[in-house]
């Protein structure tokens, strides 16, 4: 399959992508392409106008400044699992990057566009709501930061409108323990269901992912200690939120990648 016919500019800053997407409503933007030329080559998605964002250095930036981890919407995939300032920052976010895709897929696909296309069973998605981590955007009516709780809408939806670009996502560096896991077919799949656990002493939160069409997370006053009485409150949690097939088997993977993720949380193999 190849894509219908579309117009193709290459921006070299951030300022001319932003005056093609102005000029140009409804375009997309390309940065890694392992979302968007396959749903194009698939004629899924057929835009008219292609703005490249590649050649724009600023965005490919990465950093630990301020209590925060900044990552440039260019940022690839690989570049931050081979992060040692991300591992010694925010150990789980680095962890996470290890599991997505491919070393292919990794090296090429970018932080931003993993974000921007917001597949539900993705795992960067579900880290930034788990972290709670927000998305800076940027149109020519200025710049504006979201959570990433209300970035994130539904099922392949975001708060993205005309005209914006994303240029960072910020993760705020936390004394929380985290842990992290998710069931696949084979390696390098999406997940078909994971899980983030926050420790924040006795308290804390789930993240769960591939459950529905967006990240969820609930909070946790007190987790408790015995491990039958925690399995029963990820029970309860995970009963409480939609999803979208299987959902019996679908709620007892979401409960055994929970635990997983909970002994990971606390230093256990």
């Amino acid at each position: 399959m190849k894509p219908a016919a579309f117009k193709y500019f290459r921006a070299s800053t951030t300022e001319e992508a932003l005056q093609h997407l102005e000029a140009h409503p409804g375009s997309k933007v390309l940065a890694g392409g392992q979302s968007l030329v396959p749903l194009m080559n698939f004629r899924l998605s057929r835009p008219e106008v292609l703005v490249d964002i590649n050649g724009v250095d600023e965005l490919n930036r990465l950093s630990v400044e301020g209590g925060e981890v900044r990552i440039g919407a260019l940022v690839r995939h690989q570049q931050l699992a081979e992060s040692v300032d991300v591992a010694r920052a925010v150990p789980v976010l680095s962890t996470a990057a290890q599991h997505i895709g491919h070393w292919a897929i990794r090296n090429r696909g970018t932080i931003g566009g993993s974000v921007a296309h917001a597949d539900p069973a993705s795992e960067l998605p579900a880290a930034l709501v788990a972290l709670n981590g927000s998305v800076v955007l940027r149109s020519a009516a200025g710049e504006r930061r979201l959570p990433a709780d209300e970035f994130f809408q539904g099922f392949f939806n975001t708060a993205l409108q005309d005209g914006d670009l994303i240029v960072e996502l910020r993760i705020p560096v936390s004394k929380s323990r985290f842990g992290f896991s998710e069931v696949v077919r084979r390696p390098g799949d999406f997940a078909l269901v994971g899980a983030y656990i926050e420790r924040a002493g006795s308290s804390g939160a789930v993240t769960w992912f591939g459950l529905s069409g967006r990240p969820e997370r609930l909070p946790v006053d007190a987790w408790p200690q015995g491990e039958s009485d925690r399995r029963a409150l990820l029970e309860r949690l995970v009963g409480a939120l939609p999803v979208d097939e299987s959902e019996d088997y679908k709620r007892a993977m979401a409960v055994n990648v929970a635990e997983r993720a909970y002994h990971q949380a606390e230093g256990e193999k």
